[in-house]
């Protein structure tokens, strides 16, 4: 689930180093590839979450739907990833955009795959060296097998027959603020819980038991169903991780906000009234 910096240091001078990805990315960008150029894990590769994480469509897709199993197969295999081979992801910030590629691996059936806890800057902090050359691994042979993990759409959210975690900062859960999608608030009978609860001051993951207490405390159980969406499906896989290091198995609404909002669907606003107010058909 998670690697620490030391951790893979020893495996990086290794024998069988992982493949390691760097998903660096910021909704409205600048460019990751920008910041991966300037200096990144050694060995590491680039991954452009928006071409490679996410595949594209009409405004009802959302902003980032699943990859084409096709196209993401091609882009796994770029990286090197080969069954039976770790795969680690990092960004820096807080692994809130990496955590898109250890569920999408997950998702295609491929198990070992981890996230580095703290990010870059953790890895900086424990005397981590930093390249400016860019990886070019061998390529690798991953066959993709989708489903591996569980997914939600819309029509099983009318309503959900569990725990909704809604990722967004409060403010945009509540409607007061909708800086992307064209309708604010949120699916009606969701629970807030932001995704940076889950991390400590220097962007690592809260303990196990820590984010085991703050998901109860928002209605999670052992045995019952809980599904996480976002603004478009990027930060609610972190909702995911968390929930899996906390011991819970989660499933996640690809589509997200970006997509219900875009759908007509009903929305709440505030502590949960209705708004009846339809978002674009």
């Amino acid at each position: 689930m998670l690697i620490t910096p030391e951790a893979l240091g020893d495996l990086l001078r290794s024998d069988d180093p992982p493949v390691v990805l760097d998903v660096r990315w910021r909704l409205g960008g600048p460019p990751g590839e920008v910041e991966y150029a300037v200096g990144h894990v050694p060995g590491a590769v680039y991954v452009s979450l928006d071409d490679e994480l996410a595949g594209h469509g009409d405004p009802t897709d959302g902003r980032h739907p699943l990859p084409e199993p096709a196209a993401f197969e091609a882009a796994a295999r770029r990286w090197g990833v080969r069954p039976g081979r770790l795969v680690v992801a990092y960004d820096d910030t807080g692994n809130q955009a990496a955590a898109r590629a250890w569920w999408l691996l997950r998702w295609a059936g491929h198990e070992q795959v981890r996230l580095l806890d703290g990010g870059l800057g953790a890895w900086r902090a424990a005397g981590g060296e930093l390249s400016t050359e860019p990886a070019t691994p061998a390529p690798g042979d991953l066959r993709v097998r989708p489903g591996a993990v569980p997914v939600v759409g819309p029509d099983e959210l009318q309503p959900y027959a569990g725990v909704l975690l809604d990722a967004r900062a409060g403010e945009r859960y509540r409607g007061e603020a909708e800086p992307v999608d064209p309708v604010a608030g949120h699916i009606p009978g969701a629970v807030s819980l932001p995704t940076v609860g889950n991390l400590d001051a220097e962007g690592r993951f809260l303990p196990a038991e820590v984010l085991r207490e703050r998901f109860e405390a928002a209605g999670v159980t052992s045995g019952s169903p809980v599904a996480a969406y976002c603004g478009s499906g990027v930060t609610a896989a972190h909702e995911l991780a968390a929930l899996a290091i906390a011991g819970f198995d989660g499933a996640l609404y690809p589509g997200s906000w970006s997509q219900w909002s875009n759908l007509g669907l009903p929305v709440e606003v505030g502590d949960g009234t209705t708004d009846e107010r339809p978002g674009p058909a």
